[in-house]
C-alpha cells in the first residue's frame, strides 16, 4: 500500500509532523476575478442553505462545530467540476488558490448567517417591538433606549416577517430593512476588519515561527490538491473508500429509518435522534446530578479527532467527565443551593483569558519586533510579505476599535466600558482562534461567556445604568456563544493563501471587502425566508426574545455582583496557568489547559464520545504501528468525514426541495 502523500507539510500534529515550508515557491494567482465572481455567486446560495437548515428546519447545525460540512460538501462539487472542465477547457479551469480564496469566503459568510450571529441578531431588531405588551412593559421599560435607525419598530412592516406567507420584496419593506442592514452590516464589517488586523499581526509568529499545525483546514488541502487524485494520493486509496462507504452505509440506514421505522438503526435510537442519553439510566442521587450526557457516534468527529494531538485528545473526554464529576460533588456535598454553582462557565472563562495571555506571552519578542517594525525602528523581521504592513495593521486596530468604541456610544455605552467590552471580546476571540490552529478543537461554543455576561454577574446589574444594559443587550448576538466565530476563519484563510502559493495582501483586502457583502447577504437570507415561512408560525427556533427577557430582569430586579462568580474565573484562570506550567515542566504531563477550558461549556457534550474512540485508536495505531502506520490509516478518516459529509448534505438539500424530514448526521 502506497504511503499517503501530504500536500500540506502542517497535516500531522506537532508530535508526527515534520518541518518544511512552501514559501519558496513562485506565487500564484487565487484572488482574481473568476474567484471573485464565483465567491460572489456561492455567497447567497450558501447563505439560503445555512439559513434552511438551521432556522427553518432546525436541523443539521452545520455552523456549530469547527468543521463546517456545508462548505466541504461545496468545495468538493466545485473541485471534482473543475476537474471535468480542465480536461476539456485547460484555459477555463480554476487554479487551487482559487478554489480555496472561494472556501475561505464562504467560511466567513457561513460565520455570519450562523447559528451564532445574523440568525440571532436578525429578529432582536424588531421582536420588542412586536411583542410588547401592558404585561412585561418593555414599551416603557427600554423600548425607548433602542435607536431607532438600527432597529425596526413598525409593526406593519415586521408582521409578515413573523406571520409568514408574505414576501420581503415590497417596497415599504425594503426601504425600512435597508438602512438597517446597512448599519449592521457596516458594523460587522468593521469588527470583520480589527479581526484581520490582528491576524495580520500573528500569522507570522503562529505560522512561520510556531508552525501551528491548523487541524482543521487539513480536509479542504486535500480536497483541493492535485495530488490527492493521482496515484497514491486519498482518492486513489482504499482506505479512504472503505472508510467513504461505511460512514455513508451507516447514515444511509439511519436515514431510512426516518421513513421506514421498521428498519433498525445503527448506533442511534432512532426517531431522527444521533445520539442516546446516559441520563436516562442514571437516576440515583448524586449520579444523577450529571446532567444530559449525550452518547454519541460521529465518524467525521473520529476522523476530525486523528489529526488532534494526543494529549489534547486525552484531556478532552478527561475534563468532561471532570466537569460532570464537579456536579455530582456539588449534589453530594448539598453545594447546589447556589443553582449556579460550580460555575462551570466563569471557570471556562478565566481559562480562555489564560489561555489568550500564555499566547501573547510566548509571542513577546516577536511581538516587541513588530512594534519596533511599526514605528519604523531596526527590526529583525520584514513585513513586506505580510498580509498588510504592520504599521498599517496597528493603526487599523487603532481606527476600528475607535469606531466600535464610537458605535458602542451611541447604542448607550460609556467610553471606558466599551473599551472593557471589546478587549475582553478580543481576548476571547485570540483565544479561540488559537487553539484552532493549534488543536483544532472540534467545538468552542462559550455559551454566556461573553463580556455582557460576564461584567453583569461579577460586578452586578446595579453597577450599570439602564442604558448601559440595554448597550449590553443590542450586542448579545455576537457573544450569546462563539461556534461560528469567524477570527479563526481568517486566520485559517492565510494558511490556505500559503499553502496554495498567493499573495497575501489581496487575500487580506478581498477578505476584508467580502466580509462587508457576507453580512448583508446574511441579512437577506434571514429576511428572505422568515418573510416567507414566518419566524414565528414556521421557524421551529428563534433567539428573538433571549436578550429582551435578560434585559427585563436586569431592569426590574437589579443585582449586586457574585462574589463567588468573580471566585469562579479566578480558579479557571489560575488552574489553567497550573496545567501550562505542569506542561512545560514535565514531558509526561498529559493533561492540557486548552481542553479544561473548552470541554466546559455545552457541545462537547455531544463530541466527548468520539474522541474518546479517536483517541483510543490513534494510541494503538501508534503504539503498535508507528507513525508510518498512522499516515497511512489517515485515508480512511479522511473517508469517514467525507463520507458523512457527502451523503448528508444530498439528504438535507433532497430534504429542503421536497419539503420532507431527513435524518441529520449531527445533532
Amino acid at each position: 500500500m502506497a504511503t499517503f502523500p501530504h500536500p500540506s507539510t502542517s497535516f500531522m500534529p506537532p508530535e508526527e509532523r515534520t518541518a518544511g515550508a512552501p514559501s519558496a515557491a513562485p506565487r500564484q494567482k487565487a484572488v482574481t476575478w473568476r474567484s471573485v465572481a464565483l465567491a460572489a455567486i456561492l455567497l447567497p446560495i450558501n447563505a439560503y442553505w445555512v439559513v434552511q437548515m438551521e432556522v427553518v428546519r432546525y436541523s443539521a447545525h452545520p455552523t456549530t462545530i469547527s468543521l463546517f460540512f456545508n462548505l466541504i460538501f461545496i468545495l468538493l462539487m466545485l473541485t471534482l467540476i473543475n476537474r471535468w472542465v480542465s480536461g476539456r477547457f485547460p484555459r477555463l479551469a480554476l487554479t487551487r488558490g482559487e478554489l480555496l480564496f472561494v472556501y475561505a469566503v464562504l467560511a466567513v459568510g457561513s460565520c455570519l448567517c450562523g447559528h451564532d450571529m445574523f440568525q440571532i441578531l436578525v429578529p432582536m431588531l424588531s421582536w420588542s417591538t412586536r411583542y410588547a405588551d401592558n404585561a412585561n412593559q418593555w414599551d416603557t421599560l427600554f423600548n425607548p433606549l433602542l435607536p431607532t435607525w438600527a432597529f425596526v419598530k413598525d409593526k406593519d412592516i415586521i408582521a409578515g416577517y413573523y406571520i409568514g406567507n408574505d414576501t420581503l420584496y415590497r417596497v415599504a419593506y425594503i426601504r425600512a430593512w435597508l438602512p438597517v442592514a446597512l448599519v449592521w452590516s457596516g458594523f460587522m464589517g468593521l469588527l470583520l476588519f480589527v479581526m484581520l488586523c490582528i491576524n495580520a499581526i500573528l500569522r507570522r509568529q503562529w505560522t512561520d515561527n510556531e508552525r501551528l499545525s491548523y487541524p482543521i483546514i487539513q480536509l479542504p488541502l486535500q480536497i483541493s490538491s492535485e495530488q490527492s487524485f493521482q496515484p497514491g494520493g486519498v482518492f486513489r486509496n482504499r482506505l479512504f473508500w472503505i472508510g467513504f462507504f461505511l460512514a455513508s452505509f451507516v447514515d444511509l440506514v439511519n436515514s431510512l429509518n426516518v421513513y421506514y421505522p421498521g428498519i433498525p438503526t445503527i448506533f442511534t435510537p432512532g426517531r431522527g435522534s444521533s445520539f442516546y442519553d446516559a441520563q436516562l439510566w442514571i437516576t440515583q442521587k448524586p449520579w444523577n446530578a450529571i446532567g444530559w450526557t449525550p452518547l454519541s457516534f460521529y465518524p467525521f468527529i473520529i476522523g476530525l479527532g486523528m489529526l488532534m494531538p494526543l494529549d489534547f485528545l486525552f484531556s478532552c473526554w478527561f475534563f468532561y467527565i471532570f466537569w460532570k464529576m464537579q456536579r455530582v460533588v456539588t449534589v453530594a456535598m448539598a453545594w447546589d443551593q447556589d443553582p449556579r454553582f460550580p460555575y462551570d462557565n466563569n471557570q471556562a472563562f478565566g481559562a480562555y483569558i489564560a489561555f489568550c495571555i500564555m499566547s501573547l506571552w510566548l509571542s513577546r519578542g516577536y511581538l516587541a519586533q513588530v512594534f519596533q517594525c511599526a514605528l519604523g525602528r531596526r527590526s529583525e523581521i520584514d513585513d513586506r510579505n505580510e498580509p498588510i504592513r504592520y504599521r498599517q495593521a496597528l493603526l487599523g486596530i487603532v481606527v476600528g476599535m475607535g469606531g466600535l468604541i464610537w458605535f458602542s456610544m451611541l447604542m448607550g455605552m460609556t467610553p471606558w466600558l466599551a473599551i472593557l467590552f471589546f478587549l475582553i471580546y478580543v481576548a476571547l476571540a485570540v483565544a479561540i482562534t488559537r487553539m484552532r490552529a493549534e488543536m483544532g478543537t472540534p467545538v468552542h461554543d462559550l455559551h454566556f461567556t461573553g463580556p455582557d455576561w460576564i461584567l453583569t454577574e461579577t460586578l452586578g446589574t446595579r453597577a450599570f445604568t439602564p442604558a448601559q444594559l440595554v448597550a449590553f443587550s443590542i450586542f448579545f448576538w455576537f457573544n450569546r456563544a462563539y461556534r461560528s466565530h469567524p477570527m479563526p476563519h481568517q486566520l485559517e484563510a492565510f494558511k490556505l493563501a500559503e499553502q496554495s502559493y498567493s499573495d497575501y495582501r489581496k487575500w487580506f483586502w478581498a477578505m476584508a471587502l467580502f466580509g462587508i457583502l457576507a453580512a448583508f447577504v446574511a441579512f437577506w437570507a434571514m429576511l428572505h425566508l422568515m418573510y416567507d415561512y414566518g419566524a414565528r408560525a414556521k421557524s421551529t427556533m428563534t433567539f428573538g426574545p433571549e436578550a429582551y427577557t435578560r434585559l427585563e430582569g436586569w431592569l426590574k430586579t437589579p443585582k449586586f455582583g457574585s462574589f463567588p462568580a468573580g471566585v469562579a474565573a479566578g480558579v479557571g484562570f489560575i488552574t489553567a496557568l497550573f496545567l501550562q506550567w505542569m506542561r512545560v515542566r514535565f514531558t509526561w504531563w498529559p493533561f492540557h489547559p486548552l481542553a479544561y477550558a473548552v470541554t466546559s461549556s455545552w457541545s462537547i457534550n455531544l463530541v466527548w464520545l468520539p474522541l474518546f474512540f479517536a483517541w483510543v485508536l490513534k494510541v494503538v495505531i501508534l503504539r503498535y504501528g508507528g507513525r508510518i502506520a498512522f499516515q497511512r490509516s489517515i485515508p480512511f478518516f479522511i473517508g469517514l468525514m467525507l463520507g458523512q459529509f457527502v451523503l448528508g448534505s444530498f439528504l438535507n438539500i433532497y430534504g429542503i426541495i421536497r419539503e420532507v424530514p431527513t435524518y441529520q448526521f449531527w445533532q
